[in-house]
């Protein structure tokens, strides 16, 4: 043998304590890593969806011009058990000065339910769940009425008349709108015949004596 080398053995307690002491910095390690949990997306009941499509119907303004109001002291009060019922069948308008159109003013009723303007005189349409108002609709439909602003999401029907926004309707993604029809879809029915419009030539019948 040389007699320079060495015949060095390490104790077995060392080695022991070594691969301990390892360990505890590869978990240690792991700990301080900082990971981004992906949280899981929870689809929404059905509940969930009315609810969600009420808060939008309310706070986007529906009930401005679909809900028939009474006039108070304080101005148009909505009319409860009329809810989203539209312009009533059998109402009558207040005279017209034709002049006033001219001048370029658009002017509503009372109780916004109705309105005038160029495009003649538009009514707004009852959303309950009854077959006069959507009862019949299908999803599609209502789409196609907020999306292309199409009446009733009619393909070859006539564009719905001002001063209804359903250009900014349009923008609402799809859980949004969809939402919004199954709460409608939800509301009591209330059997109302919205009047067809009045086309512009056709106001002469409104003009005041």
């Amino acid at each position: 043998m040389n007699r320079y080398s060495l015949d060095f053995k390490i104790p077995r307690s060392i080695l022991i304590h070594l691969f301990l002491f390892t360990a505890i910095l590869f978990l240690a390690s792991c700990n301080n890593k900082e990971y981004n949990e992906v949280p899981e997306e929870k689809k929404m009941t059905l509940n969930d969806s009315i609810k969600r499509g009420e808060y939008l119907v309310k706070t986007i303004g529906c009930h401005d011009c679909h809900s028939p109001k009474r006039m108070t002291e304080r101005g148009p009060e909505e009319i409860p058990e009329l809810a989203l019922s539209g312009h009533q069948a059998g109402d009558s308008l207040p005279p017209l000065n034709p002049e006033t159109l001219k001048s370029g003013w658009m002017l509503m009723s009372g109780d916004l339910t109705a309105a005038v303007g160029p495009w003649g005189v538009s009514f707004a349409a009852n959303l309950t769940s009854d077959d006069t108002g959507i009862g019949n609709w299908t999803m599609a439909r209502w789409k196609k009425a907020m999306r292309e602003g199409k009446l009733k999401g009619d393909e070859g029907g006539r564009m719905i008349l001002p001063p209804m926004p359903w250009q900014n309707f349009a923008k609402l993604n799809d859980e949004d709108l969809e939402s919004m029809f199954k709460y409608l879809k939800s509301t009591n029915p209330i059997e109302n015949a919205v009047p067809a419009p009045i086309p512009p030539n056709k106001l002469d019948s409104l003009k005041t004596s």
